[in-house]
C-alpha cells in the first residue's frame, strides 16, 4: 500500500509535470515539480515518522492539521474522539515523554475539579526528594529458586500476531534499554521478542500457543524447553482478560499469516478463536496445582496468574484453596473491564468485567482478610498512563502495573482504531508488509524507553511531593475521590479496607461472607441443584 501511494503521487506529479511543459516555461516545471518529487522521497526513506514513511506526501496532512489547531484541528480531529479509549490530553502526554519533549501544561488544572469523579493525592507541607530513580520489587523470593527483579511499570500483554513484528521488537528493545519486563500475550514467544532483548513474561492463554500438541492441549515437555530461555524471567497464567472477560483471545483470519501459523500451530489464514476456558484444570484445586506444576518445569522461576475479576465467590474460592493446600502462586495480575483489545464483540468490551480499581480493592481485602496477602505479590493492569494513574492502583495494593495501549502509543499508534482490519496506518497492528515497514525499531524502542523512564519520574515526583519516601508507602488515604459537589472521600473511606485475617478469624465482615461460605475449593460456582447451608442462609441474612 505505501509504494501505492507513493506511485501514485509520483504519477500524479508526472502528470502535472508534463501538463506543464505545455503552458507554462519549462523552468518553472521543475521548480514545481522536482521539489514535491524530493519530498516524497525524504519521506518515504525517513524513519522518525510512520505516517510520512507510510504515505509519503499524503501523510503531511495530518500534520498540517495538527500545526493549525485548534481551530482546524478542534473540528477534524476532536470531533471525531467520542468513545475513543485516550483523550487527545492522554495521547499528548504519552508523545511528548516518549520524544523526551517538554510535558508541561499553560492555564493550571485541565479537569472539572467540582464534578462527581474528579480524584487527586494530597500533598505534603513537607515534600521529599525519592533517592531511588528506579524502584523495583521482587517476585518470587519464597517459592523461586530464580526470583526477578521487577520494574513497577512494565508493558503488559500484547501478542504478537495482534501486533507487527516491528511493534515487537520495539517494545523488546525498548524494554531491554529501561530494564522492564515486556509480557507478551498469549501469542507465544516470537523471534522478535527474543531479537529485542528484553526481559519477558511468557503469559499463557487457553489456546496453549507455543506449548500446544496438534490438539490444542499443553504440552509440557515443549513448556519446559522454550521457559528455560535466559530471557524468560516469569510465566503468567491468563485465566480472563479485562477487554473479553469470559471470551477467548481473537486473531481476524487476515493477520494470520504463514509464520504466525507456524508459531501458533494453527491454520493459516483462518480466524484464531481461543478456548473460553482451560483444559488443563476446571476447579481451584487443580488452578493451583497447574501454576505449581509450572513452577517445577521451569526450574523454579515465578508463576502466577491474570484475571479479570468477576464472581467473587470463585475468587474468593481460590484464597479458600490457598489457604488448604499452602500452594500459592507469586503474583496475581487484575486486569480492569476497561482494558483493551483489537478485537472483541462490543457488549463484551463494554458491558463486562470489573473496573480495575474496584476489582483491586476487592482483591486486595480477601487476600488480607484471608490472611494470604504477604505470600502473593499484586499486578494491575488497566488504562494506565501518567504517574498519578499508578499512584492510584499502588495506594489500592498493586505491587507493580502494566500498561499496554499507552505503550502502543509510544510506539507511534495514532488511534486510527483499525486494529482488527490489517490496514493499521503507522505499522503497529497490522501483518501487512508495506505497512509494518512504516515502523522503525531504531527510532521507536527508545521512545517505549523514554515513556518508561519519564512516567517512572513522575511517579516518584508525586511519592514525594506526598511527603513520602517511596512508593510503596502509599495508602488507600492519600487519594481522594469527589463523590458530589459537596462530599469528598479518600480510598480508605470509599474501598473499606479490612483487617488481616478477619474473614478466617471470625464472623467474615459485610459484602465478604456471603462469597466466603460459597466458596468451594472443588468448583468455580455452584453445581445445579447444590443446597444452600445454613450459614450461607444466616450470611445471605
Amino acid at each position: 500500500m505505501r509504494q501505492q501511494f507513493f506511485l501514485l503521487s509520483f504519477l500524479l506529479f508526472a502528470a502535472v509535470g508534463i501538463v506543464a511543459l505545455f503552458w507554462i516555461h519549462v523552468l518553472w516545471s521543475l521548480l514545481l515539480f522536482v521539489p514535491l518529487f524530493g519530498m516524497g522521497v525524504r519521506d518515504s526513506i525517513q524513519g522518525k515518522h510512520a505516517v510520512l514513511r507510510n504515505f509519503p506526501l499524503l501523510g503531511r496532512f495530518r500534520y498540517l492539521f495538527e500545526k493549525i489547531r485548534p481551530e482546524i484541528n478542534q473540528y477534524f480531529i476532536e470531533s471525531n474522539t467520542d468513545g475513543m479509549p485516550y483523550s487527545r490530553e492522554q495521547r499528548s502526554l504519552i508523545y511528548q515523554r516518549s520524544k523526551n519533549q517538554l510535558d508541561t501544561l499553560p492555564f493550571g488544572t485541565q479537569h472539572k475539579v467540582y464534578e462527581p469523579g474528579y480524584e487527586w493525592l494530597n500533598h505534603s507541607m513537607n515534600p521529599r526528594h525519592i533517592e531511588i530513580k528506579d524502584p523495583r520489587i521482587l517476585v518470587g523470593a519464597e517459592n523461586c529458586q530464580q526470583p526477578y527483579s521487577l520494574s513497577l511499570f512494565n508493558i503488559s500483554a500484547m501478542s504478537f500476531g495482534s501486533l507487527s513484528k516491528n511493534a515487537i521488537l520495539a517494545l523488546s528493545m525498548g524494554a531491554r534499554l529501561g530494564k522492564f519486563a515486556h509480557n507478551t500475550g498469549e501469542g507465544g514467544i516470537s523471534p522478535y521478542h527474543l531479537e529485542g532483548g528484553g526481559d519477558l513474561i511468557w503469559q499463557i492463554g487457553t489456546g496453549y500457543f507455543g506449548c500446544r500438541k496438534q490438539d490444542g492441549s499443553f504440552d509440557a515437555e515443549a513448556f519446559a524447553d522454550r521457559s528455560q530461555h535466559r530471557q524468560v524471567k516469569m510465566i503468567e497464567l491468563k485465566l480472563s482478560q479485562g477487554a473479553k472477560p469470559g471470551h477467548g483471545g481473537i486473531l481476524p483470519g487476515k493477520k494470520v499469516t504463514e509464520e504466525i501459523s507456524r508459531i501458533r500451530l494453527v491454520p493459516m489464514g483462518e480466524d484464531v478463536i481461543s478456548p473460553p476456558s482451560h483444559s488443563e484444570f476446571s476447579t481451584p484445586r487443580g488452578l493451583l496445582e497447574f501454576v505449581a506444576r509450572l513452577r517445577t518445569l521451569t526450574g523454579g522461576k515465578p508463576v502466577g496468574f491474570k484475571l479479570c475479576l468477576g464472581s467473587h465467590t470463585e475468587f474468593m474460592s481460590i484464597c479458600k484453596t490457598m489457604i488448604e493446600t499452602k500452594i500459592y502462586p507469586d503474583f496475581i495480575t487484575i486486569d480492569g473491564g476497561e482494558g483493551g483489545t483489537g478485537a472483541a464483540p462490543l457488549e463484551f468490551s463494554n458491558s463486562l468485567g470489573t473496573p480495575l480499581s474496584d476489582a483491586l480493592a476487592f482483591v486486595q481485602n480477601a487476600l488480607v482478610g484471608c490472611g494470604i496477602r504477604e505470600h502473593v505479590m499484586l499486578f494491575a493492569s488497566g488504562g494506565m498512563v501518567s504517574g498519578f494513574h499508578l499512584v492510584t492502583k499502588l495506594a489500592l495494593g498493586a505491587d507493580a502495573c502494566f500498561a499496554a495501549r499507552a505503550m502502543m502509543f509510544s510506539l507511534g499508534c495514532i488511534q486510527a482504531l483499525r486494529c482488527n482490519t490489517n490496514h493499521c496506518p503507522v505499522g503497529v497492528t497490522t501483518q501487512d508488509p508495506a505497512l509494518v515497514h512504516g515502523l522503525s525499531v531504531p527510532n521507536k524502542a527508545p521512545r517505549v524507553k523514554n515513556y518508561h523512564e519519564r512516567t517512572i519520574e513522575s511517579l516518584n515526583a508525586l511519592v514525594g511531593a506526598a511527603g513520602l519516601g517511596a512508593p510503596h508507602e502509599l495508602r488507600p488515604w492519600h487519594i481522594y475521590r469527589r463523590i458530589s459537589q459537596t462530599e469528598v472521600m479518600h480510598y480508605g473511606q470509599i474501598y473499606r479496607m479490612l483487617e488481616s485475617g478477619c474473614i478466617v478469624d471470625g464472623e467474615p465482615p459485610e459484602g465478604f461472607a456471603r462469597p466466603w461460605f460459597k466458596a468451594s475449593c472443588e468448583s468455580f460456582g455452584r453445581e445445579p441443584g447444590e443446597a444452600v447451608s445454613e450459614a450461607e442462609r444466616h450470611a445471605k441474612a
